[in-house]
């Protein structure tokens, strides 16, 4: 098939800034690029499940939020296929293939999986679902023989356990599944971005995310209360910038245009820290140019998904056809996949031939 690119997100609520940066950001632009042969975006909704088994409704009633996110972005049907996880059935069958290629222990070992395990107060109880979680997502990857993955660092060791699969399968039964590499975003400063309360990751969980379809009220509400640097007590003293949730955003978001538009006091980014950081600037200063800055970046997605919204039996369309090409793809691979695991009994014609040869030597 090419170069393939696979992606995507648990529908368990809108999209925020965190999942922009982190990866849909880069999904527009290597969509309009056109350097890849086929690009996959799916919601995950299985894996979604697997915390959220007791409230599939939360899960159903996301599925169209993330859709409108995904169109309001920028991503295009007709240049990617966008698919629903749990509607195609190939996925669970070659997820049960490759968690006998991998041990529990190695699953244990998984940073990515003990962080998500502590985020849930599951050490004392971990669903046998969302334990494996790092196998269904191997599935993902795997079924459409993806060649590169883009997302945050913090699904590296995720990515590490789908290669490691790949590698047992090819050399227990055949070279057919392909091994993915990771891209990571390239700005290097916004690869994780931190939440609103200034802690290491933006969740919705955490109830510290800013998402893509806030209102500008909303925004200026959770910006104007965002962590800054707990040491600037007043305008005079010199301030840090160094994991300053408000220089974080800044550096993720702004280009020196914003500063002649919003700030002309300033030329770029880099004169306004150096203020801050010699002191005689204030907090809120900084963080009403923030505002400025992500509400004129977020403006046309919120427009855009107005737009949209005006016809939902349209998006679950869109979604009906990218499940339904997914799973052509998914069903060629499956049948690479049963053939070299030897359990294609119907289509084995040599096999049959064999035996019918077997027996009737018996006779």
């Amino acid at each position: 098939m090419g170069k393939v690119i696979l992606t995507g997100d648990r529908p368990t609520g809108k999209l925020h800034l965190g999942h922009y940066v982190g990866s849909l950001r880069r999904r527009v632009e290597l969509q309009n690029a056109g350097d890849y042969d086929r690009m996959f975006v799916f919601m995950a909704d299985v894996q979604a499940l697997t915390d959220n088994a007791d409230n599939p409704e939360k899960i159903r009633q996301n599925i169209v939020n993330v859709a409108l996110d995904y169109l309001a972005a920028g991503l295009d049907p007709e240049k990617c296929t966008i698919f629903i996880q749990s509607q195609i059935a190939e996925l669970a069958e070659l997820t049960t293939y490759l968690m006998n290629l991998i041990t529990v222990s190695r699953v244990q070992r998984n940073p990515t999986v003990k962080t998500e395990i502590k985020m849930r107060n599951f050490e004392a109880n971990i669903p046998l679902g969302f334990f494996c979680y790092p196998v269904s997502q191997a599935a993902d990857i795997t079924l459409f023989k993806s060649t590169t993955v883009p997302v945050g660092e913090d699904q590296e060791p995720m990515l590490e356990v789908t290669r490691e699969l790949v590698r047992r399968f090819n050399q227990t039964y055949a070279e057919v599944l392909v091994e993915p590499n990771i891209m990571l975003p390239e700005n290097l400063s916004a690869r994780r971005l931190p939440g609103t309360d200034g802690k290491e990751k933006m969740s919705k969980s955490l109830g510290n995310c800013i998402y893509l379809s806030d209102s500008a009220d909303e925004v200026w509400q959770k910006v104007r209360s965002m962590y800054t640097d707990p040491t600037h007590l007043n305008v005079s003293d010199p301030g840090h910038v160094e994991g300053n949730a408000v220089f974080t955003y800044l550096d993720a978001f702004s280009c020196d245009q914003d500063f002649a538009d919003f700030w002309p006091e300033y030329q770029n980014l880099d004169e306004l820290k150096a203020h801050y950081t010699r002191g005689g600037l204030g907090d809120m200063k900084c963080k009403k140019f923030l505002n400025e800055v992500l509400n004129k970046f977020l403006e046309p997605m919120r427009q855009r998904r107005h737009e949209l919204e005006q016809d939902i039996p349209e998006i679950y369309n869109i979604l009906r056809k990218g499940t339904e090409q997914a799973r052509e793809v998914g069903a060629q691979t499956m049948s690479e996949v049963r053939r070299a695991m030897q359990i294609d009994y119907f289509n084995d014609t040599e096999l049959i031939r064999q035996q019918t040869e077997m027996f009737r030597g018996k006779e």
